[in-house]
């Protein structure tokens, strides 16, 4: 049985996978650029996810206005860990999360069909002292997912959901150094 707060992402030794969903104009001048720009809005935080599930509930499969296009964030260990150290709990000290950077939340983790689950998935708000680094010094690698999103949320809508697993992220537990950990769980 997972852990109820465990962090859980397609990682590899340098960069983890995070997942945000987009306007399409927000989504395309990203891709061009290859990080995000004008209409992306540095003046409000930016909440990025490590699980792709969670995002699929969140957007309603990328129809949520506003929300259509979903991207794959592609961002250096060192940039998430440095989000992470910089957090602080929405459920914790309203002061300390007013000082914060970087709000962290837990939510029920969701099934494909959209169901809560008895463990919980990590968004992580990257505030505007923050935002500036996340673009020009995380960012790795951008990736459209709304194809494979849109073709998974087919398969759900026609009730073969248990076929989605291979247009899914590898998602597997990050480790993470323990004081990072007791400082993100709640």
């Amino acid at each position: 049985m997972a852990p109820q707060y465990q962090i859980r992402a397609d990682f590899d030794d340098r960069t983890v996978t995070v997942y945000q969903a987009y306007a399409p104009a927000v989504a395309d001048a990203a891709l061009r650029a290859g990080r995000f720009t004008a209409p992306f809005s540095f003046n409000r935080m930016t909440w990025i996810k490590p699980s792709l599930l969670w995002l699929m509930h969140r957007s309603n499969w990328a129809r949520k206005p506003g929300q259509e296009r979903v991207l794959a964030v592609r961002i250096t260990r060192e940039g998430w860990e440095e989000a992470l150290a910089a957090s602080a709990l929405t459920t914790g000290d309203p002061a300390a999360l007013a000082a914060a950077a970087v709000h962290v939340q837990w939510d029920p983790e969701r099934s494909p069909r959209g169901a809560a689950l008895n463990h919980y998935s990590i968004q992580v708000g990257v505030g505007r002292r923050l935002i500036r680094a996340f673009n020009d010094d995380w960012i790795v690698a951008l990736t459209d997912l709304t194809p494979q999103v849109r073709k998974a949320a087919d398969l759900v809508r026609s009730g073969r959901a248990a076929k989605i697993g291979r247009l899914l992220p590898p998602e597997r537990p990050y480790p993470l150094p323990e004081a990072l950990e007791r400082r993100i769980t709640p």
